[in-house]
C-alpha cells in the first residue's frame, strides 16, 4: 500500500505558513494518519495518532542521529545533546539526566518556584501592568538556577532569561529571530561552560546531586569527562526546558481567562489542578513535531518506511486527534479525571518511557511547576486581564499571545 503523497513538490513554505496545523490538516485531507511530502528538499513521512506515536518511539525502528534539522540543533537543543543520541550513548546520557529528576528534587524545585512567585506578588501589586510571560520566565530562571546549583546574580536574570527565550523562539524561525537564538545559544554555552570548568578545577562548589555537579562530574564509557561544550549543552537541556514552562503558565492563565468557571473549581483541589494542567498541555501548542530517521527499512500497516527516511510525528496533531481526544478543539479538563497515564496519547513533550526513550527528561518538572503556577493563579492572588489581543497565531512556532498576556490589579489573597 502506498503512502498518500502531498501533491506539492516542496512543502517547507507551507509548513512555515501553516505551522501547528500542517500535519493534522493534511491527515484530514488525505483521510489518513500517515502521508509523505518534501520538507527542506527531502522526502519526509508525517504521522499522527497513538499507534503512530508508539511506532515512532520504538528504538528498534528509528534513530535520532541526523534527524533534527541543523537550525534547531544550533539554537534549541544544542549540537551533541541527548536528543540526537541513540542506543548505549543515549541510555547513558539519559540516565545521567534522569538521576537528577528524583521526586524529592522535583518537589524542591516546586517549592523554590513557589517562593519566587509569592515574593514577587507584592511587587506586581505595586508596579501596575505585568507581562506574565516575561515575569514568569524570570521567576523560573531564578528558581531553576538555584535548584541546579548554578550561581546567578540579580543583575544577570534578565539577560540570561532573554538568551533562553531567544533559543526557544529560534528553531523554526528565519532572519532576526533565528540570529538572536544563535547568539543566545553561544552566550549561554559560554556561561555554563565556564561554571563546569570551575567545578572540575575545584574553584566552584556545586551541591551534591545538583545538575551542575552531576553533569560536570559525569564520565562517558571510557571514563572521560564530557567535553566542555557537550556538558554545557546538557546543563542547558535542564535549564532551558524548565524556563520554557513559562509558556504553559501563560496558557494556563489564558485558559482561566477564557473559562473562568474553573477558577473556583480548582481552589484547593489537587487532582483537578493536575487534570487542568494536563489539558493545558494537550490543548495549547508548544512544539509542533518531533523528528527521527528510519533505522532499517520496514513495513507498518502496509506502508513501506525506507532506511534513512526522515519521519515527523505531529505532537500537536496527535494531541488534537479527534479519534484519540473527542472534541479536541474544546478545552475540557474533566477528560483527565480517569486518564490512565497512557505514554503514547498525551505527547506535548514526546512519548514513551522517560528513562530509556526520547521523552523529555524534564516532563515531571513541567507538571510540578504548572500545578504550582495554577495554584498561585487561583488561590494566592487575584488580578485582572485588561483588553488585549490574546489570539494565538498557529502559524508562528512556537506561539504565544502577542502581548505575552498582560495582567494588572494584582492583589495577594489567601
Amino acid at each position: 500500500m502506498s503512502i498518500p503523497t502531498d501533491p506539492s513538490p516542496e512543502s517547507t513554505l507551507a509548513f512555515r505558513r501553516e505551522g501547528y496545523r500542517f500535519i493534522g490538516d493534511r491527515c484530514d485531507r488525505h483521510r489518513s494518519d500517515i502521508f509523505q511530502t518534501r520538507l527542506l528538499l527531502e522526502p519526509t513521512i508525517c504521522l499522527r495518532g497513538r499507534p503512530a506515536a508508539e511506532l515512532f518511539y520504538d528504538p528498534a525502528r528509528f534513530v535520532r542521529h541526523g534527524a533534527m534539522p541543523a537550525p534547531g540543533q544550533r539554537t534549541l537543543t544544542g549540537v551533541g545533546g541527548v536528543q540526537g543520541l541513540d542506543d548505549a550513548a543515549h541510555r547513558a546520557r539519559k540516565a545521567m539526566l534522569m538521576s537528577i529528576m528524583t521526586p524529592a528534587a522535583i518537589r524542591h524545585l516546586g517549592r523554590l518556584f513557589d517562593d519566587e512567585w509569592r515574593a514577587r506578588v507584592p511587587v506586581w501589586a505595586e508596579s501596575g501592568p505585568v507581562v506574565l510571560h516575561e515575569e514568569v520566565g524570570r521567576l523560573l530562571t531564578r528558581a531553576v538556577c538555584a535548584w541546579a546549583g548554578v550561581p546567578l546574580t540579580g543583575a544577570d536574570v534578565v539577560r540570561r532569561t532573554g538568551d533562553l527565550h531567544a533559543m526557544i523562539e529560534a528553531p523554526v524561525a528565519v532572519g532576526p529571530r533565528h540570529w538572536r537564538g544563535l547568539l543566545g545559544r553561544r552566550r549561554a554555552e559560554h556561561w555554563v561552560g565556564d561554571l563546569i570548568e570551575r567545578v572540575r578545577r575545584g574553584a566552584l562548589s556545586a551541591p551534591e546531586g545538583s545538575a551542575l555537579r552531576v553533569i560536570s562530574e559525569h564520565r562517558d564509557g571510557q571514563g572521560r569527562w564530557l567535553p566542555r561544550r557537550i556538558a554545557a549543552v546538557e546543563l542547558l537541556n535542564v535549564i532551558r526546558p524548565t524556563v520554557a514552562v513559562d509558556r504553559f503558565v501563560v496558557f494556563a492563565a489564558l485558559a482561566l481567562h477564557d473559562h473562568p468557571r474553573w477558577r473556583e473549581r480548582l481552589r484547593g483541589d489537587d487532582p483537578a489542578i493536575e487534570g487542568f494542567g494536563h489539558e493545558v498541555r494537550r490543548y495549547y501548542p508548544l512544539f509542533p513535531v518531533a523528528a527521527a530517521r528510519v533505522r532499517r527499512s520496514f513495513e507498518w500497516q502496509g506502508h513501506h518506511f525506507p532506511q534513512g527516511r526522515r519521519v515527523l510525528l505531529g505532537l500537536y496533531a496527535t494531541n488534537h486527534h479527534p479519534r484519540l481526544w473527542p472534541e479536541p478543539e474544546r478545552f475540557r479538563p474533566e477528560r483527565f479525571a480517569d486518564w490512565p497515564g497512557d505514554p503514547f496519547s498525551l505527547v506535548p513533550q514526546g512519548g514513551g518511557d522517560h528513562f530509556t526513550g526520547h521523552r523529555c527528561a524534564g516532563e515531571w518538572l513541567t507538571v510540578e511547576l504548572l500545578n504550582r503556577a495554577v495554584t498561585n493563579l487561583t488561590s494566592t492572588m487575584s488580578y485582572r486581564v485588561p483588553p488585549q489581543d490574546l489570539a494565538l497565531d498557529l502559524g508562528r512556532m512556537p506561539t504565544l499571545p502577542a502581548s505575552g498576556l498582560v495582567i494588572d490589579g494584582v492583589r495577594r489573597i489567601g
